[in-house]
């Protein structure tokens, strides 16, 4: 009879998570699924200024509501001081451009992530910071140039990011080149330059990758131009997969 009691004790807890509905409330016990944790969304530009921002910043509160993470959203540079950093599991920088940070918020950055933080870059994350040495190697690669908005095919590599992803993806984007391929990093996703116009970057054309940085983690993707991407199901699975390697 002994040995019915542990037992009785899992069903119990069993049956109170599923009457809980699987989320947690004020006051409640703690709830199945990940652990609650902070995102915060930078998007400063000093340069071209996307108009699928704020779309994005609505998709990633949409993951995080999904997902188990608060989002908060800025364009103050002062939020990246030490202080304010470390309430955060991992920092999105969505579309900005130009020298978006001053001295001390590089600083901050650089150190947060070499200490355990996580990067997620979007799209022009890549035109971003061009005479700070460690944000190149944060993003990867620089951005060079594009062709024209237009349908390209993207093709995933296995991974434990893209699993569940297709091998390949048709999707109407802005496709990027940048100055040189991105060094030690996994590569994710790639363009076929085949099946679009503009390509600069040959049979090997990385356009999403993570990368370790010291004890740190980034993730990139070029893919995030249009407002309509921020609405695919598999642009949306990626970047939800790219903001949890990031968290950690």
């Amino acid at each position: 009879m002994r040995l019915l009691a542990p037992v009785a004790v899992v069903l119990l807890c069993a049956g109170l998570a599923a009457c809980g509905g699987g989320s947690e409330s004020a006051g409640s016990g703690p709830a199945a699924g990940p652990a609650p944790y902070r995102v915060l969304v930078f998007t400063r530009t000093t340069g071209f200024r996307h108009a699928s921002i704020p779309t994005g910043i609505g998709t990633v509160r949409e993951l995080g509501a999904a997902g188990g993470f608060a989002v908060t959203a800025t364009e103050d540079p002062a939020a990246l001081r030490p202080d304010g950093l470390a309430g955060y599991r991992a920092v999105v920088f969505l579309s900005t451009s130009g020298d978006v940070l001053d001295p001390a918020g590089r600083a901050a950055l650089e150190a947060y992530v070499r200490g355990g933080g996580g990067f997620v870059g979007v799209h022009s994350a890549a035109d971003t910071e061009y005479d700070w040495p460690f944000y190149g190697e944060l993003v990867g690669a620089r951005f060079a140039g594009h062709p024209a908005v237009q349908p390209v095919t993207i093709r995933f590599r296995p991974s434990a990011l893209t699993a569940g992803l297709p091998s390949t993806w048709r999707v109407t984007d802005e496709p990027y080149n940048f100055r040189r391929r991105p060094e030690g990093v996994q590569v994710l996703a790639t363009l076929d330059e085949s099946t679009y116009s503009g390509g600069t970057m040959g049979a090997d054309h990385p356009i999403a990758w993570t990368a370790a940085v010291d004890r740190g983690r980034s993730f990139y993707t070029g893919i995030g131009h249009p407002d309509a991407i921020y609405a695919d199901p598999v642009f949306r699975r990626l970047l939800a997969a790219g903001i949890r390697y990031a968290a950690g």
